[in-house]
């Protein structure tokens, strides 16, 4: 079992996780730490090397549990990816270690199942309800939206009509086109084709000629032929699967051409400048 951290999240250290033996050893110290936690809170304990050898306990069980949370983090950072659209990931990390520690506090490990596939329920949970705030929907439909995108996990390669998701999903057709609507808003803000240093929420002109001639000749020279795609997506014309569509390939590769696009703009040498107009936006 490693100590080296794999980076931070939601301000837990994160290591490998552990294998399923490590985690049987270390739930026996944590119910033990709990225990002991509960006999000290009574205050009745007077006998001083009772009450050394209960703080002990307390402080072993504190320390299993860190290192399970901090074992498990990895599963909050995949399902943030999964879930996570990139207008909060820090909110929808901070949601997703608030399920873990939830899971850790319910997690009964005499049912016998893994810490991490119990929490990966709880996980799931308040990242959709962190999704859900942000993007302003209803219960209902967040509810759709995720059937919706469980139907399209089903099928990657397959377009879905209106017809096909209203009977998916037990709605109109109206409904669906409304459902496929919000499922594209949300997928879109998973990605950020703006974000050249970090940078967030670009609300520049959507008519490109109403941009500097310099940024437009930089960015058709970087882009070429995909200008226009990272253009429209870029400033939120289009999701991505729109542009997509209207190129006639599929998501995956429009995605990996926006990247480029990204990629050229970061390694320009007008980066710095093309940077301080798209803040002025």
């Amino acid at each position: 079992m490693s100590d080296a951290t794999l980076g931070i999240i939601g301000g837990l250290a994160m290591i490998a996780p552990l294998s399923a033996e490590e985690e049987r050893r270390l739930h026996p110290v944590i119910q033990e730490g709990r225990d002991a936690a509960t006999i000290l809170s009574t205050g009745e304990v007077s006998d001083p090397a009772e009450r050394n050898r209960l703080l002990r306990q307390r402080q072993a069980g504190q320390e299993a549990e860190s290192l399970l949370l901090r074992s498990t983090c990895g599963l909050v950072r995949t399902r943030v990816v999964e879930r996570g659209y990139h207008f909060g990931n820090e909110d929808l990390e901070a949601a997703g270690i608030e399920g873990l520690v939830n899971a850790l506090r319910r997690f009964d490990p005499e049912q016998g199942t893994r810490f991490s596939t119990y929490a990966n329920y709880w996980i799931m949970k308040l990242v959709n309800q962190a999704v859900q705030q942000q993007a302003g929907l209803s219960d209902s439909e967040m509810r759709l939206v995720l059937q919706l995108r469980k139907l399209e996990r089903a099928s990657p390669a397959k377009h879905l009509s209106k017809r096909e998701v209203a009977q998916a999903l037990g709605v109109s057709q109206a409904r669906a086109v409304e459902v496929m609507q919000m499922t594209r808003d949300l997928w879109s803000r998973r990605f950020d084709p703006a974000e050249f240093n970090e940078m967030t929420d670009v609300k520049a002109p959507a008519d490109p000629t109403d941009a500097p001639p310099w940024v437009i000749d930089e960015l058709r020279r970087l882009c070429g032929d995909d200008f226009d795609a990272f253009w429209q997506y870029t400033f939120h014309t289009m999701s991505l699967e729109e542009i997509a569509q209207k190129q006639g390939i599929t998501r995956q590769g429009m995605a990996k051409r926006i990247e480029r696009c990204r990629r050229a703009v970061r390694e320009s040498p007008e980066s710095e400048r093309l940077q301080e107009w798209f803040d002025q936006q």
